[in-house]
């Protein structure tokens, strides 16, 4: 029988070979699920499931990778985006903004089966937003706010962007993942570490690691936000965005999006669509979501699929 490995090889070499559109690599990780995937119950359900697989994505004159084989909320995505930023955990700011993604998992009855009895309903807890502004800071479960400063990992890395001597680093990691405090969360985070890397003196990239893909609905969403990320850190940086490079542990699709799925398969993808930041604004946080304009964005059909909580 051969390995899930060579066949993943193959799989890759041979989409390589007979396309030239980065979309095919997401193409590519599908069959391969579907063809050698492992099923495996979870937390939520059954899923197929692989572990380990990457991507590159070039962000090449403002190259915006956003899935076009099925149509992406990309502005949903850039929305998030920003409340993490932000050191936001009330999801009620974004169902402000239309943005729905957060309200399964910030129930009373989710939080309670978490053993999160204390926090308030749409809160999610220390993640994400929380750590890259403020990690491992004293959690307020009522407010949702820090009790205290924590560890600005952004901050800290804008600030050795923006330096020159500094910029060249290896040590420009910004992690989600903080043992101290995942009992606090809702989830624990999905994406746990970004770094970024400067080569060429002026040319930003993105490794970033996922421990967990929901490869049908939520990684089209992770490919975006990440990307939309290190476009913003470039602009603001004084950079220039080179690639985003994505890592990923377990792959899986959820048994009910199973057919759903396969209907990517049978479609081609456009080209990318392009991104333009208007305006450099003076802080990271005053970036609305007016700045970021997507060019020449074509995609096929929305496949409509339930979120899994």
């Amino acid at each position: 029988m051969e390995s899930t490995t060579n066949t993943l090889s193959n799989s890759i070499f041979k989409n390589q070979q007979k396309y030239n559109h980065e979309e095919y690599q997401y193409h590519t990780l599908i069959e391969t699920i579907l063809e050698n995937g492992s099923l495996e119950t979870g937390r939520n359900g059954d899923t197929l499931s692989i572990f380990g697989f990457s991507m590159i994505f070039s962000l090449h004159d403002g190259s915006m990778p956003i899935i076009t084989t099925k149509k992406t909320a990309w502005k949903t995505c850039l929305k998030e985006l920003l409340w993490f930023i932000h050191g936001e955990t009330d999801a009620k700011i974004l169902q402000s903004e239309g943005v729905h993604i957060w309200d399964a998992n910030t129930t009373r009855d989710f939080l309670d089966s978490r053993g999160l009895k204390e926090t308030q309903t749409g809160l999610i807890g220390p993640g994400y937003g929380f750590q890259w502004r403020h990690f491992n800071a004293k959690y307020n479960s009522n407010t949702g706010s820090p009790m205290n400063q924590g560890i600005d990992q952004l901050k800290g890395i804008i600030n050795d962007l923006k330096n020159t001597q500094d910029r060249n680093s290896r040590r420009l990691i910004m992690t989600a993942w903080n043992p101290c405090q995942l009992d606090e969360m809702a989830l624990p985070p999905c994406h746990v570490m970004c770094q970024f890397r400067v080569h060429h003196g002026n040319r930003l990239s993105c490794a970033m690691y996922q421990r967990s893909v929901d490869v049908a609905l939520g990684m089209p969403f992770n490919i975006a936000s990440y990307s939309f990320l290190t476009h913003l850190l470039a602009k603001h940086c004084g950079l220039i965005a080179d690639e985003l490079i994505y890592f990923m542990g377990d792959c899986h699709i959820y048994k009910e999006h199973i057919e759903s799925i396969k209907l990517v398969l049978e479609k081609n993808p456009f080209p990318f669509p392009t991104l333009e930041i208007h305006e450099k604004r003076e802080n990271i946080e005053d970036y609305k979501v007016e700045d970021f304009v997507i060019s020449n964005y074509k995609s096929h059909e929305l496949i409509q699929m339930n979120m899994v909580s």
